[in-house]
């Protein structure tokens, strides 16, 4: 089936009765996220008019050729997308898709083929098709289906499946007012609300049969501030492996204050010096920089093909002994988190580097066999028409000793960064170019004057190397990062404690 766009009505008219929109279901959905539930106990093959019979034909064929593993991957997905823009409801779609990915694997190589055609004769032509990556008659047949638990990461209390959408709306609407209240210089405000219900089933050759049920919200607000003739922009988002009851604790009144403060006050930012400073990361939001120039050099692909300043450097110290830099798909209720990669394997906590010392990297199925090691659950993919690569879940630097005061107290002059909007990194080498959105001078010790046009111009693994001093008061971002990589995109994590670079490269526009 296809993704859908349909109209406004028509979108409220089903969101009245959204419970419906996951009717496939013969197990009661808001327990698919409770503790307790046994996902075997789930006939995800009734989504797919699919049988186990039907799945062990299909594997059979992606052998027949003489591969050495063939692998389903189905998938359906739900989503729900709200935007609120100039005091009005902009735009509402609903969408659901549905499809089925066949891998097959001979050695290193794979061939993979998808259809939204579930019917036996569309499979069975991808299965075929993938199996053309080896030549000659099956060698093996594929084993009994034995169902595989995992601990569920995401309980959630109020799915967001079972809200209607006018009491979404009214959440956006909310986040508007509080935001203009703030205010008279606010002028602008746009809301978003997006929101995922993913079922996956992944079955293999080996017998493996795994099933998982993944929520995903996320609510984010933007404001513009304008005085005499100045304009500045301010954003807050946030989210989560999780129902509605995020906004409990984050209202949207919370996040549209926080974004209009930032607007606000940013309209006096000063010129960013330029040169070589000082720089501390405060924490949470700045971990997409370990993300983005550190992180992508630890996945094993780029290394299995000697692509990344990490390639054969398993042992050797490539940070200061200050850092310990871990990817964990564990938390719960994370944005990054996964009860199960994408390959059916269970998310795992991963030292990446341990005090300096480079411990290993992020596998999928292909790399972990080249490597001779397990899999660490990081074979992700963004849905049934991609084939599954090394990625992040959430990636971190751990806390260390030293409190933020005494941190930023120790920069006679430099600058403090608090989030980023994003920028260019070279993956294989880690070469960085970030655009700050909230930055401030340091002066004697002290957080000064908000500051405009900060990027950082930096290497992520030379970075690691100067870091100086990290706090004690780790931080993981709100959920709202995605991952793009090879075109695919994935939900991830990032965190950080307050960290002090000695220095980096600054381009500001004050000389």
């Amino acid at each position: 089936m296809k993704e859908r766009e349909i109209s406004r009505r028509r979108f409220l008219e089903l969101a009245g009765i959204s419970s419906t929109g996951i009717f496939f279901l013969k197990f009661p959905v808001e327990r698919l996220f409770s503790q307790e539930v046994k996902m075997q106990d789930i006939r995800f093959e009734d989504h797919f008019e699919i049988d186990k019979d039907t799945i062990r034909k299909l594997l059979d064929l992606g052998l027949s050729k003489g591969a050495d593993f063939s692998e389903l991957y189905m998938e359906y997905t739900i989503n729900e997308n709200i935007f609120w823009e100039d005091q009005i409801l902009k735009d509402a779609s609903k969408g659901i898709s549905r499809g089925i990915g066949i891998r097959v694997i001979k050695e290193d190589s794979f061939g993979y083929a998808f259809s939204d055609d579930i019917s036996f004769e569309s499979l069975k032509n991808c299965a075929l098709t993938a199996a053309e990556i080896a030549s000659g008659s099956a060698k093996v047949k594929s084993a009994d289906l034995s169902p595989k638990r995992f601990k569920n990461l995401y309980p959630v209390k109020e799915l967001f499946t079972k809200k209607p959408v006018p009491s979404k709306i009214d959440l956006l609407k909310r986040a508007d007012d509080r935001a203009r209240k703030y205010d008279p210089c606010i002028n602008k405000v746009s809301a978003s609300f997006m929101q995922t219900l993913k079922f996956i089933t992944i079955v293999n050759s080996e017998g493996l049969y795994v099933t998982d049920a993944q929520p995903l919200i996320r609510f984010g607000i933007s404001t513009v501030a304008e005085k005499n003739g100045k304009k500045q922009r301010g954003s807050r988002s946030g989210g989560g492996r999780i129902g509605m009851e995020y906004f409990i604790e984050n209202p949207p009144e919370k996040l549209a204050k926080e974004a209009s403060e930032q607007a606000v006050k940013f309209l006096d930012a000063k010129d960013s010096p330029a040169g070589k400073f000082p720089v501390v990361l405060a924490p949470g939001w700045s971990g997409i920089l370990l993300h983005e120039a550190v992180g992508h050099g630890l996945e094993a692909d780029f290394n299995r093909k000697k692509e990344s300043n990490y390639s054969d450097r398993i042992g050797d110290k490539v940070a200061s002994e200050l850092c310990t830099v871990i990817d964990d798909g564990t938390i719960m209720n994370q944005r990054g988190s996964i009860n199960c990669d994408d390959e059916g394997n269970k998310s795992n906590k991963t030292v990446l580097i341990e005090n300096g010392i480079l411990k290993g990297y992020m596998h999928d199925r292909i790399s972990s066999k080249y490597f001779k090691v397990n899999p660490t659950g990081n074979g992700r993919r963004e849905s049934y028409k991609q084939f599954p690569i090394p990625r992040m879940t959430n990636t971190y630097l751990l806390a260390g000793k030293s409190s933020s005061e005494e941190i930023i107290s120790s920069v006679d002059y430099g600058i403090y960064t608090r989030n980023f909007s994003g920028g260019q990194v070279n993956i294989s080498n880690g070469d960085f170019v970030f655009s700050a959105v909230e930055s401030y001078l340091i002066e004697k010790g002290k957080i000064t004057a908000p500051l405009k046009g900060v990027t950082l111009i930096g290497n992520g693994p030379d970075v690691l190397t100067r870091v100086k001093m990290v706090g004690n008061d780790f931080l993981l971002s709100d959920g709202v990062w995605t991952c793009g990589k090879n075109g695919q995109s994935v939900p991830v994590g990032v965190g950080l404690p307050t960290v002090k670079i000695s220095e980096i490269t600054v381009g500001g526009t004050k000389v």
